[in-house]
């Protein structure tokens, strides 16, 4: 078993990367996120591959790989959470340069790569966010990309739609605390046109898989 703490969250909330766990105790409340093709057993249910679910005072089983987030419902006043978080990350416009993140309010932690694993804070100041549809990763050449997102404080909502008009929106789900929205992409990592959209101020973790083959991007 390998349990790895991971400071990319911090000092706001803890995040552990375990490694094939045969059992591993839960006690306080966590959001547990399963990246595993197999599932993970929580006593007589359990979570399926990109699953997730808050848990606690449980034990969990069968754990091949997953993350385990803490201190997501610590603060009581989340907008003093919020205004804290602004002061220590930057914008994301300002670390990614992408034109449809310009006068956005939204900003991330740093990113951290465990290999091909990549994962990545972020919280989304305003109602609505308007972070714009998009559907390519360009950083990832190869074909394959995964990613999906885990709501970790406030409520927003994944949308889907058929072409790069919210008009055209064909899914959308409602995402709280503890909720991992299910896989968009197709075999080959195609996505629909899609975008994360607020129904609060929030703070989501994106959870970026890259295919084999694949180099995780270099600073600058």
């Amino acid at each position: 078993m390998a349990i790895k703490s991971l400071d990319f969250a911090a000092p706001f909330f803890g995040v552990d990367y375990v490694k094939d766990s045969p059992a591993l105790d839960i006690s306080r409340r966590a959001i547990v996120l399963n990246l595993a093709e197999e599932p993970l057993l929580v006593e007589q249910q359990q979570l399926g591959p990109l699953q997730s679910a808050i848990l606690s005072q449980v034990q969990i089983r069968s754990v091949t790989e997953a993350l385990i987030v803490t201190g997501f419902d610590d603060y009581e006043d989340e907008e003093a959470l919020f205004e804290q978080v602004r002061q220590h990350w930057p914008s994301a416009f300002a670390v990614r340069g992408e034109e449809r993140l310009r006068g956005i309010e939204h900003y991330m932690s740093p990113k951290i790569w465990l290999g091909t694993l990549g994962l990545t804070m972020y919280h989304s100041a305003s109602v609505p966010l308007n972070v714009g549809l998009h559907r390519e990763h360009a950083f990832c050449p190869v074909p394959g990309f995964r990613e999906v997102h885990t709501q970790i404080v406030g409520i927003g909502k994944m949308q889907q739609c058929h072409e790069r008009d919210v008009k055209t929106l064909y899914l959308e789900e409602t995402m709280a605390p503890g909720t991992t929205h299910r896989p968009m992409y197709d075999a080959q990592g195609n996505f629909p046109w899609h975008q994360y959209e607020t129904i609060t101020p929030s703070i989501f973790m994106a959870v970026e898989m890259l295919p084999d083959g694949a180099e995780p991007p270099q600073p600058g």
